[in-house]
């Protein structure tokens, strides 16, 4: 956590980590049925830097088909992957829901910027009745073909809806995307297991 650096007016929400609990185990747990042989292939075939790839705008298709090419022996599992991906979007994280339906009554103004692929995240649109709180300002990586950490995908969020970072509370659970946010000028808010968000807010002066 950063200190208050002006008068907060705007707070951005990231969504994995924060408001929703997604995690590709929720679905490998049971395919594998084998907790090591999933943690391999989660760690050296479909890896997070292979996902993040169509989190930065790349096809779900093109990925599934790169990786292939690469690993045949592992084919159905990697398919796997995406045909099931609804099921490793477990839930939303209850605690920091509410602090956002609180805030939705509050004087600040709301936005989301995710690290998501734009074919997947109408799925959590749908079926999460919050994201209806951010009016449609949420600024989507696989979209914007940015990613973060790239500052640039932040600068895309402040010139689209002409916010300023200095007045802008950031909530991230990842350490390089707090860190950029920090070297940007935003107040920051970094999510870990112990975080108690309502709490972290109100240290910053930001009434709800």
């Amino acid at each position: 956590m950063t200190k208050q650096n002006s008068t907060i007016k705007n707070i951005i929400f990231d969504f994995g980590g924060v408001l929703m609990d997604w995690n590709p185990r929720y679905f490998y747990k049971d395919y594998f049925n084998d907790d090591e042989k999933m943690e391999f292939f989660l760690r050296n075939i479909a890896t997070d830097e292979w996902n993040a790839e169509q989190d930065r705008g790349r096809s779900l298709a093109e990925g599934t088909e790169i990786l292939i090419a690469k690993f045949p022996e592992w084919e159905t599992e990697i398919r796997a992957y995406y045909d099931n991906w609804t099921t490793m979007l477990r839930s939303d994280i209850p605690e920091n829901v509410a602090v956002l339906r609180k805030l939705e009554h509050s004087e600040y103004d709301l936005f989301g910027l995710t690290n998501w692929s734009a074919e997947t995240f109408p799925y959590a649109l749908e079926n999460y009745d919050f994201f209806k709180i951010f009016d449609g300002k949420i600024v989507v990586s696989g979209t914007e073909k940015l990613i973060k950490p790239d500052p640039k995908i932040w600068e895309v969020l402040l010139e689209r809806y002409n916010i300023k970072a200095n007045e802008s509370v950031f909530i991230d659970d990842n350490a390089k995307n707090i860190e950029t946010a920090k070297n940007l000028g935003f107040v920051t808010i970094h999510i870990t297991e112990e975080t108690n968000l309502a709490e972290e807010l109100r240290n910053l002066g930001v009434e709800f």
